[in-house]
């Protein structure tokens, strides 16, 4: 018997989401919306009705959310949302400060000409999401935003290291872009990251970068603070990262 000749027989194609991911990205949502608070308690029974799915798949979702920080398990009372207190939050900013900048620096002078257009059409569609105002469509086109970023940069463990806090980012992300105003503001922020990328201008990308994050920590941190009735500290700008080509 001869064998056949290899075809995409058995290329596996997925056009749909699978059932555990949409459970995921459902529950994902809620706590990015704030229909689920910090601290609100994760029932699986409750749920299991919620969703309209089963036991496996609810548990599934929770060990993964848990893993990108947003469910935490306190004692013996099961999962919830978790808490980002007003500490974790600034540490946050700051790391995100000093890695994005750099990032951004970094993708200025060296993207090429594919990811510059990349970056154009990323920047297209979230000006979109930004006059539209919808909190999740901004968060998810900021992160793709960014994507191009990380990945232009060529900074491999900056990206990695960025991915693993971008569920909480995206959290606060969502905190201060759903207050008033804010969409507007970062709309003028992030344009100025975006002209001085394309102006080539490393030192200027760095600046304005440095300025949208620490005007967002500013709002987030705000909004942190008052439900605990303290008053935000602002977070550490970094220095400028010199670099050769």
């Amino acid at each position: 018997m001869r064998r056949a000749l290899r075809d995409d027989s058995l290329k596996v194609t997925r056009n749909q989401p699978t059932l555990r991911e949409m459970v995921l990205d459902k529950l994902r949502q809620a706590i990015m919306s704030f229909q689920l608070l910090p601290g609100d308690r994760l029932v699986e029974r409750d749920l299991c009705e919620r969703l309209g799915v089963s036991r496996t798949s609810v548990r599934e979702a929770l060990r993964h959310l848990e893993a990108e920080g947003l469910v935490e398990h306190v004692g013996t009372r099961g999962p919830r949302v978790a808490v980002i207190t007003l500490e974790d939050a600034r540490d946050i900013y700051e790391l995100r400060c000093m890695l994005e900048s750099m990032v951004v620096q970094l993708f200025t002078q060296k993207a090429n000409r594919r990811q510059m257009a990349e970056l154009d059409r990323a920047w297209e569609i979230l000006k979109d999401t930004l006059r539209e105002g919808d909190t999740h469509e901004i968060v998810e086109a900021v992160s793709d935003f960014y994507g191009v970023l990380y990945e232009g940069a060529g900074n491999r463990i900056a990206g990695q290291v960025l991915s693993q806090l971008q569920a909480r980012v995206n959290y606060l992300r969502a905190t201060s872009v759903s207050q008033q105003e804010r969409s507007v503001d970062s709309f003028r922020e992030m344009e100025r990251i975006v002209e001085a990328i394309k102006a080539r201008d490393p030192a200027a990308a760095h600046e304005a970068c440095v300025a949208h994050i620490q005007a967002a920590a500013k709002i987030a941190l705000a909004v942190l603070a008052a439900k605990d009735d303290q008053s935000p500290e602002p977070i550490t700008p970094p220095l400028r990262v010199e670099t050769t080509l």
